[in-house]
C-alpha cells in the first residue's frame, strides 16, 4: 500500500540560506561542542553525535512551506528554534518515520492547503504511535501537511505532506 504522506527534513537549498541567515534574520548560533549528543537535528532527522559541532536557528516551517505552496498561514506562520549541522550532511532519505523524531510525548498539527490549523493529535508514550497518529489525521482529505512536534517547548520537529 502506498503512503498518504511523506516525512520532510529541512531541504537542503533551505539549509545553505539558514546557514548564513536564519528565518529571524540574525547568523546561527552555534553550539561548538554538543558534550552529550542526542539533540534532535532537523536536517537529517536524526540525532546529534557527542562533541559535534552543530548550529542553533530560527525556522519558520509554515513560512516556508506557503512560499512553495501558495499558502497563507496568516496568524498561524510561527519561528522557533531548531538543531542543524553546521556543514552539509547526508540529510533524510527516507521512507517511513526518522527514528530521530520519536520520543515520549509529541503533537501533531494538521494544516490545510491554505495554511490553517485543522486539528492536531497529542502521542503520550507512544500511544498513539507517530504513525498511527498521521494516518487518523490524514484519513481527513482536508489535511494537506502535518507537522511533529515536541510537547515540552513546542519545537518543530519534522513535516509530513500529503503524498
Amino acid at each position: 500500500m502506498d503512503e498518504i504522506y511523506e516525512m520532510r527534513a529541512i531541504a537542503p537549498e533551505v539549509l545553505k540560506q539558514l546557514r548564513i541567515s536564519d528565518d529571524a534574520g540574525n547568523p546561527p548560533r552555534l553550539v561548538v561542542e554538543d558534550e552529550e549528543g542526542g539533540n534532535p537535528m532537523r536536517c537529517c532527522l536524526g540525532r546529534s553525535r557527542p562533541n559535534e559541532t552543530i548550529a542553533l536557528v530560527s525556522y519558520a516551517p509554515l513560512r516556508r512551506w506557503a512560499r512553495e505552496t501558495g499558502a497563507r498561514p496568516g496568524p498561524y506562520d510561527e519561528v522557533g528554534p531548531v538543531f542543524i549541522h553546521l556543514d552539509e550532511c547526508d540529510g533524510w532519505t527516507g521512507p517511513g518515520i526518522a527514528d530521530g523524531i520519536r520520543g515520549q510525548r509529541r503533537v501533531l498539527r494538521a494544516y490545510t492547503a491554505e495554511g490553517n490549523i485543522l486539528g492536531g493529535r497529542l502521542l503520550n508514550d507512544g500511544e498513539p504511535t507517530i504513525e498511527e497518529g498521521l494516518a487518523e489525521l490524514y484519513g481527513d482529505p482536508r489535511v494537506a501537511a502535518v507537522h511533529v512536534r515536541a510537547v515540552e517547548f513546542g519545537c518543530f520537529l519534522a513535516e509530513t505532506r500529503r503524498a
